[in-house]
């Protein structure tokens, strides 16, 4: 039975078994059974379904929220099944379960047609926060603690996450409660710049430490290993969004305070960034954690990028300024077409020792 790979994947594996066979760890026998044992796909259907599948959840997503971002068709809705919200809410969470009984029931029989199924339970997920949305509009007392139904989101997001289990729900579950923390420190400071004197940003900042270092955790704990990943990715997206912005903006409230201090206040801020960042290019190295060494170089470079546009945009010619930005992204390309082609790895290496 042959192996099925990419062009990409077959690309790389050849030049390896080829790289054996130059410095005899395989003989020509060796090396004809290695190669005929692979099958190059022409084509990557997986990977068309999968981006087929992402652009239409995000195509149901976009429709759901005009939908009920469409004064008239809520109005519709409301005349054709009901007036009451908690019916409506009733209604909708019956849809939501339909969803993922139907989408529990496919992977028990379909298990290899993972992208459906996984269509089916994003169904599920906008169906719940319909429902949920309408539980706030039945419960409403006027206060303005939105953030609660929130919440509540990502409390049975999470709930459902475990129990299917689907890391896509999982995921949605987080995203709500990066909306929570946002929202309900928002409420608690009466909507106002600072919360225990922290921007937005620094208060993400918190937020994405705190959730990184919640997925090592879920490393440890079996029912929550297989979670583990997409919590770390997350983690660490928010951790370091927030600190881009936060060297950006800095620890200030409105436009107008940042705007009356010098570039020069906010090089710590750049400072701490970059620091976090190299500190998650070294435990990536060490650890052998590519996304924690991945997050590092593509932040840092994103922290130097920035900080050079900050300093250098108004006071050099902006001939001079692109040339040099081109250098550098030149160097950058360089050296990693040298990685992905092992020529570096395996031919100036090798001929060095």
């Amino acid at each position: 039975m042959k192996i099925s790979l990419s062009k990409k994947q077959g690309k790389l594996i050849n030049e390896v078994i080829e790289h054996w066979n130059t410095d005899e760890l395989i003989d020509i026998s060796t090396k004809e059974k290695l190669t005929n044992s692979i099958e190059i796909r022409k084509f990557d259907w997986k990977k068309l379904a999968k981006y087929s599948f992402w652009v239409s959840i995000i195509c149901v997503i976009i429709s759901f929220s005009a939908v009920f971002a469409d004064d008239y068709l809520v109005q519709l809705i409301e005349k054709l099944f009901t007036s009451s919200s908690i019916v409506l809410c009733l209604i909708f969470a019956a849809f939501a379960a339909g969803f993922y009984y139907w989408a529990i029931s496919r992977r028990i029989k379909f298990p290899s047609k993972i992208f459906s199924n996984e269509f089916i339970v994003v169904l599920g997920i906008l169906s719940t926060a319909v429902s949920i949305a309408y539980l706030g509009k039945a419960l409403d007392t006027g206060s303005g603690h939105f953030s609660i139904l929130i919440l509540l989101a990502a409390v049975i997001y999470g709930i459902i996450g475990l129990l299917f289990p689907s890391n896509l729900v999982w995921i949605f579950s987080i995203l709500s409660l990066g909306t929570w923390f946002g929202t309900e420190t928002g409420y608690a400071s009466g909507w106002g710049a600072y919360y225990l004197g922290m921007n937005y940003p620094l208060r993400f900042v918190i937020f994405g430490f705190a959730l990184t270092a919640l997925s090592f955790v879920f490393s440890r704990i079996n029912k929550l290993q297989d979670f583990q990943k997409s919590t770390y990715i997350l983690g660490l997206l928010y951790l370091f969004i927030a600190l881009w912005i936060l060297s950006i903006f800095g620890n200030y409230g409105n436009l107008y305070e940042w705007g009356q201090i010098k570039q020069i206040g906010l090089f710590g801020w750049g400072l701490i960034f970059g620091l976090f960042a190299i500190a998650a290019i070294v435990f990536g190295l060490k650890y052998d954690d590519y996304t924690s060494r991945s997050f590092g170089i593509t932040f840092l470079f994103i922290n130097l990028y920035t900080k050079f546009f900050e300093y250098f945009w108004d006071i050099t010619h902006k001939a001079i300024f692109f040339m040099i930005l081109a250098g550098t992204f030149w160097l950058i390309g360089k050296n990693a077409e040298k990685i992905w082609n092992l020529e570096f790895l395996n031919k100036k290496e090798i001929k060095e020792e």
